[in-house]
């Protein structure tokens, strides 16, 4: 289990980094949904572990670090929508 744990925290902390070094180098947008998920499954990623190790700070930074990712993918999602449902006349 302690494999899969770890696993799973460098995994995260990898797909973080990519996000990070994407957006910075300009390939990829900070406000889009690509950069949103992976910083939403890098956080739940790296929140198991810390917890799992009971790292509480960081585990505690992680929870809001995915909340933070899951409003903001919401509400791309909910503009989405909107767009979809105006109808031009």
């Amino acid at each position: 289990m302690s494999l899969l744990i770890n696993t799973l925290g460098w995994l995260g902390a990898g797909l973080m980094l990519y996000g990070y070094a994407t957006v910075s180098a300009s390939r990829m947008a900070g406000d889009g949904m690509p950069y949103q998920t992976i910083n939403l499954v890098g956080a739940i990623a790296l929140m198991i572990n810390s917890a799992y190790h009971s790292a509480w700070p960081s585990a505690i930074l992680n929870v809001v670090w995915g909340v933070i990712g899951l409003m903001a993918a919401a509400r791309m999602f909910m503009a989405r929508t909107r767009k979809k449902t105006v109808r031009v006349p």
